[in-house]
């Protein structure tokens, strides 16, 4: 299909999805608005919310959410939400029968479980029905701030829609009592970008309770569970709220930071006859600057970036045709993220934030500093972001330093904004990569998405690059198209089908590619119940899935994959999901698996596998995840199994494990490889403030050890102290010639950052 044909496809999907959004608003599901009150009486912000502020805001009706939908809830809960010049406030009275049942499972900033008591908000600051800010707290007044993007869509099936490693600046204070226990969230407007229009601010509100005793979510508004287990944080479902007379200051902090510290690297030497150790002390500078420009628009500019604190990168052993993907962590990157989002689907985006100051081999690159600036315009969402790299210089295996990268800079820009009704979205994005040895990448797309009717959404995206030394002989070449059809129900009738395509040239150069040069058809179709209330079952659906895969150069067959299979969820909190694989690939080329040791031979393979999952109730001390992949693997057999247990031993401490094992066997090639990941994560909490967390990975695939040891000292958000220290060690010195060191980089670092107020 040529570039000409794709744009008329393109814009007749567009003109049809138009047509049938404007026959398809139909009011009559749409709440009407909630005014939230304004309080012009002081609150005594201690953790009970019985002042005379309180008096006359109206409680918010909650409703069970699960495990059966639209009962009353089992326990009381008076929660309420009022405002001032400065503050948005949440109170809550969160009774409870018998004050025993009440858990604190950790301490631990932005803890994930679900083994303790939660209370809180999300809240889509700006109304667009897609994103949003979580903030939750624990009856030990623990935090917990997230941002939700795509209307909390699963990226994909392993992947939260949520990113926990955005925080802002607020406050939280909670009090237990015979009664239960009872909470004060304190949200200053300052640390919220939002829209005024002619005197009032619309937000959408959801309010939620977890009673892990009786494996119960309550919600306000009532939101029906028919999008699986993210429902209840879904923006497009929040109750629309109504804010008036809202002045916040425009924001200005300044965070200076220090690190300090000592490094050592051990390289090979220069006659390449052995390794030599660098020893380097660290003292470096750095600054970032949050800049409010208005309520609805924010700069972030950050001299001498640095990461040090940032946990390390899980283990992964790729057994697939398809690029690893890696999570953003780093903060610089994660406010209003979900702007620069500009999805092919899977993990495939025009724009990547870690192509900006990390290698394609994780090799950490100098960030010289740049800026930052998202928010809104009219009825325009704005991102722009500008990056300035040093460059990576590595020994190469004579010892003698190269440069792997020049320094370079990053950027990006992105439009989107609001189209026909309040799901449906069309925007365009310019990503640029120039380096300083005159090398360039440009790119630029455009993307729209329509909500059609009901649950259904036709997604469309298309893009092209431009780079240093290539030559297009046709616009095929360099472009990108994705267009799919779903409907994200997960009651009743669900379907999707999807059709992408990626020239040969196609390479964005701030962006992630699961794989070059192919063109594919996805399609699914699944049937979802959610089960009476006298049944052990959740919900469950069978589900079939299709996936065709071509070479774009002569259309020639890759992969072909239909998958059959059965999710369930149980009121008890058990998941699950199993499915029968049936695959067809070509492979032109050889496909390294495992490096240096394990290749699939170029030919044609035909097998079926079995896949499961299953997920023990996280509301429970000790839950565990388990993934097992098992059966004919192209020319061998192949059983991999995955573990991750956790054990919440009480509030102050966590123990998890990260365990892999991948068993193959080619036994007419007589190949038998194996592959372990062995890792173990301790958290010791003190209180909310001190917690000390150790991440140790043992991969046989690189025979290293990795070890990350952190103590965090985090008294109020903005003032931080961190003490780091990173190891990679090798478990087999001899495998190589010359022998290997002991340890190939050790470091022991100290970051302070402290956040001024202006």
């Amino acid at each position: 299909m040529n570039t000409a044909k794709c744009t008329g496809v393109f814009l007749l999907v567009l003109f049809c999805s138009i047509s049938l959004s404007i026959k398809a608003g139909d009011p009559s599901g749409i709440r009407e608005a909630l005014t939230i009150s304004r309080i012009d009486q002081p609150v005594n912000f201690d953790g009970i919310p019985d002042e005379k502020a309180w008096e006359n805001v109206l409680p918010l009706t909650m409703i069970m959410h699960s495990p059966v939908f639209g009962k009353d809830p089992t326990e009381i809960t008076d929660a309420r939400i009022c405002y001032d010049d400065k503050y948005l406030y949440i109170g809550a009275h969160l009774r409870y029968k018998d004050a025993a049942q009440i858990v604190s499972a950790s301490l631990k900033r932005d803890y994930m479980g679900m083994g303790g008591d939660w209370f809180g908000i999300i809240l889509d600051t700006y109304n667009d029905k897609e994103n949003a800010l979580v903030f939750l707290t624990s009856p030990d007044g623990l935090r917990f701030d997230a941002s939700i993007q795509k209307d909390a869509v699963v990226p994909m099936p392993d992947q939260m829609p949520m990113n926990t490693s955005w925080n802002t600046f607020w406050d939280v204070l909670t009090r237990k009592s015979e009664n239960g226990w009872t909470a004060e969230i304190r949200i200053p407007f300052s640390s919220l970008r939002f829209q005024d229009v002619n005197g009032e601010v619309k937000m959408g509100l959801i309010t939620f309770r977890w009673i892990p005793a009786n494996n119960e979510t309550d919600l306000f508004p009532a939101i029906p569970p028919n999008w699986g287990q993210v429902s209840f944080m879904k923006p497009s479902q929040s109750q629309e709220v109504v804010l008036r007379g809202v002045k916040p200051s425009k924001p200005v902090y300044v965070a200076p930071y220090l690190l300090t510290g000592a490094e050592s690297i051990n390289d090979i030497n220069t006659t390449g006859t052995g390794y030599k150790r660098t020893d380097k002390l660290k003292f470096e500078p750095g600054l970032d600057i949050k800049y409010g420009l208005a309520n609805n628009m924010i700069m972030d500019v950050t001299v001498n970036t640095d990461f040090a604190q940032v946990e390390m990168d899980d283990q992964q052993v790729n057994l697939t045709r398809f690029d690893l993907y890696l999570p953003e962590k780093r903060m610089f990157f994660l406010e209003q993220a979900s702007i620069f989002d500009f999805s092919f689907g899977g993990n495939s985006n025009l724009f990547y934030s870690r192509r900006i100051g990390l290698s394609d081999d994780g090799d950490p690159i100098r960030l010289y500093g740049g800026a930052r600036m998202t928010g809104r315009i009219g009825g325009w969402e704005l991102g722009f972001l500008d990056m300035q790299t040093g460059p990576l210089n590595l020994k190469n295996s004579s010892g003698v330093s190269e440069e792997i990268l020049p320094s370079e800079n990053f950027g990006v820009l992105r439009f989107r904004r609001q189209l026909i009704n309040e799901n449906s979205y069309v925007g365009s994005m310019f990503t640029s990569r120039i380096g300083v040895n005159g090398n360039y990448n440009f790119a630029y797309g455009l993307d729209g998405i329509f909500k059609i009717f009901g649950d259904d959404y036709i997604d469309l995206k298309w893009s092209q690059t431009y780079e240093t030394g290539v030559k297009n002989s046709s616009a095929d070449e360099h472009t990108r198209i994705a267009a799919r059809w779903e409907r994200r129900s997960r009651k009743g009738l669900g379907y999707y089908l999807g059709y992408s395509r990626s020239g040969i040239h196609y390479n964005p150069g701030v962006g992630f590619e699961m794989m070059d040069d192919f063109s594919s058809i996805r399609a699914s179709l699944r049937y979802g119940w959610i089960a009476d209330e006298g049944k052990k079952l959740y919900s469950h659906s069978p589900e079939i899935r299709f996936m065709l895969m071509n070479y774009i150069d002569d259309g020639s067959l890759m992969s072909l994959n239909y998958e059959p299979g059965w999710n369930f969820t149980t009121k008890s909190q058990w998941e699950g999901h199993f499915s029968i694989s049936y695959n067809k690939e070509h492979l032109r080329d050889s496909l390294e698996l495992l490096e240096d040791e394990l290749y699939i031979n170029p030919g044609d393979y035909e097998f079926v596998n079995f896949t499961g999952f299953i997920m023990t109730p996280a509301s429970k001390p000790f839950y565990m995840m388990i993934m097992n992949h098992t059966g004919p693997f192209f020319d061998g057999q192949r059983f991999s199994m995955r573990l991750e247990p956790t054990w919440n031993v009480s509030k102050h401490l966590e123990l998890g494990a990260v365990t892999s094992f991948d068993w193959l066997k080619f036994k007419e090639r007589d190949l038998y490889p194996t592959n372990q990941i062995l890792g173990a994560k301790i958290v010791y909490m003190v209180n909310t403030a001190f917690s000390f967390s150790t991440y140790i990975q043992y991969n046989t695939s690189i025979n290293e050890v990795m070890t990350n040891l952190r103590f965090r000292y985090n008294p109020k958000e903005g003032n931080d102290l961190y003490i780091v220290f990173n190891e990679g060690r090798n478990t087999d010195l001899d495998r190589e010639i010359p022998r290997l060191p002991v340890y190939s980089v050790r470091s022991l670092l100290l970051k302070y950052t402290y956040t001024f107020s202006l």
